[in-house]
């Protein structure tokens, strides 16, 4: 499931972020949602979240089985 609907992402979820550093490779990074940082119900980049260990990043993935 993709990350551009604020309505599927809540703190707790394990997902895949692109950090502004990484927008021109598309590494991603995986952790754990902390904070929703986007206000919008939908982000064409997707959904900016914090994650527990501080990063920001848009959510590119959101992964089911952890």
């Amino acid at each position: 499931m993709n990350g551009k609907n604020r309505k599927d992402i809540f703190p707790g979820l394990a997902v895949d972020i692109v950090l502004k550093q990484d927008q021109r490779t598309g590494k991603r990074t995986r952790g754990i949602v902390k904070d929703i940082l986007t206000n919008s119900a939908t982000h064409p980049h997707g959904i900016k979240v914090r994650l527990e260990d501080g990063q920001v990043g848009r959510v590119q993935e959101i992964i089911r089985n952890q």
